[in-house]
């Protein structure tokens, strides 16, 4: 999102400007170390949906539903780092010569393909001279469709983000209600303590200062998910009996979608690739990151449809007894999440702020008073989470909603959008083989979009 100034040869400027100093052999970033980031990324994606996998497991068997999981994880993986490619050809498509537009893209293919150490000064000097700063999703919309793009993707990014921190924020209060059930309603819980929280937390505006509480919230799902794994485990007798390993050949593609929802967090890939201190270290970091996600996914699936077979229910925790176990987990969870939210934020704080510092009046303003800004960009944080929280607490049926909004919005902005940007910005140099899967995962992006559409439709 360009910035109040655009550079000369037609670069957005970068909405968080790096520190002088934090210039890095990788390009220009913030000041997250890999395991910041890896915290941050892991938070990002791990969210509600997790709890659902075990009973796609029961529907599509647990064979079936390993390979839906793996595919789901992989596919997303590759669209993730589609971006990061797009991310590291010239900002302005169109205002450099198609040599340059070239030269940029060997390079930074060179970069995610090759050894760090077998690139000389010239390309770390020429790469850097390709990225700088923090571009976002709706960055390389408008870079390939201008206006209309980028509206588009904004649009894609804010619904999608703000759906799912307002499902956040339902799934906590719930929670809170039915493990303390004495002391106030959901909606109590949700402005009583999830409100001053969220605004005190919407005041960090990196996501290397919000790594900590990225990692903490990373403990508590894995602590959570330990205990549903123990009760699962102390069900064991003969696992496998009775228990199916592939439902038919419309399991896999059931199960995918399935874990398509589980793969939150998507619009923030540039963000994060952004707030890294050594940028070239991304793609390994958001690899590993996913591989592991994959393998927990798989293993909760496994054991919770092994413990329970076909009484597993559609949200894992109602399989539990009600003992202290199970609050754990509830209370776990909504840690969990609580800290996560002002991550799904960030991408909403983002366009929002831009459109601010766009607007004449606002730049007037803040030029005259330098606190203006300050005060203008916090209070318009406040706003949005106040916004949600008021969402959150008078919608009583959200699951229709959220139902067509994941669908939807999870495959246009996961899989539509960065095979169409791939295509558009660097289509012609690619092999063919690359442009056949860039098509196929266009086209499967938008079947699937078209499948949760009709599906939202007909429930009703």
């Amino acid at each position: 999102m360009a910035g109040p100034k655009a550079a000369e040869d037609g670069s957005a400027a970068p909405l968080l400007p790096a520190q002088a100093g934090e210039r890095s052999s990788g390009g220009v970033g913030g000041g997250a170390t890999s395991a910041q980031t890896l915290g941050n990324v892991v938070v990002s994606i791990v969210g509600t949906g997790v709890l659902g996998l075990p009973y796609a497991f029961r529907a599509a068997g647990w064979v079936a539903g390993s390979i839906g999981v793996a595919a789901a994880g992989s596919a997303t993986l590759y669209c993730m780092l589609l971006l990061i490619i797009e991310l590291w050809f010239p900002m302005s498509k169109f205002s450099r010569n198609e040599l340059q537009r070239t030269k940029c893209f060997c390079l930074h293919y060179s970069l995610i393909h090759l050894p760090i150490k077998k690139l000389d000064k010239l390309k770390e000097e020429e790469t850097e001279e390709c990225c700088h700063g923090h571009y976002t999703y709706g960055d390389l919309g408008d870079r390939c469709f201008g206006t209309i793009g980028r509206c588009l993707t904004e649009t894609l990014v804010l619904v999608s983000q703000a759906g799912g921190s307002v499902a956040y924020l339902i799934f906590i209060g719930q929670n809170l209600h039915s493990t303390f059930s004495q002391l106030m309603s959901p909606a109590g819980f949700i402005f009583a303590i999830l409100l001053p929280l969220q605004i005190a937390l919407s005041f960090i505006r990196s996501l290397s200062s919000l790594s900590p509480f990225s990692i903490f919230a990373d403990v508590c799902n894995v602590l959570a998910m330990a205990i549903v794994i123990k009760e699962d485990l102390q069900l064991f007798d003969h696992p496998f009996s009775n228990r199916s390993a592939f439902n038919g050949l419309w399991a896999v593609p059931f199960t995918f979608g399935v874990a398509v929802f589980c793969f939150e967090g998507f619009s923030m890939t540039l963000a994060l690739e952004a707030s890294m201190a050594d940028r070239r270290k991304f793609r390994s970091v958001l690899s590993q990151a996913v591989a592991a996600i994959i393998a927990v996914y798989v293993c909760f699936g496994v054991c919770g449809y092994l413990a329970y077979g076909e009484a597993t229910k559609d949200i894992i925790t109602l399989n539990l007894p009600n003992n202290w176990s199970s609050a754990a987990v509830k209370v776990g969870l909504c840690i969990a999440l609580a800290f996560t939210f002002p991550v799904m934020m960030h991408p909403i704080h983002e366009i929002v702020e831009t459109r601010f510092r766009s607007n004449r009046c606002f730049r007037k303003l803040s030029h005259n008073d330098g606190g203006a800004e300050w005060i203008g960009l916090h209070a318009s944080r406040v706003l949005v989470v106040a916004v949600l929280t008021v969402v959150a607490s008078f919608i009583p049926f959200f699951g229709s909603f959220i139902s067509f909004v994941g669908s939807t919005m999870c495959a246009l902005l996961s899989f539509v959008l960065p095979a169409l940007f791939h295509l558009s910005i660097v289509g012609s140099s690619i092999p063919l083989w690359r442009r056949v899967l860039d098509y196929g995962i266009l086209l499967f992006g938008l079947a699937f979009a078209g499948y949760g559409l009709v599906t939202a439709l007909s429930s009703h």
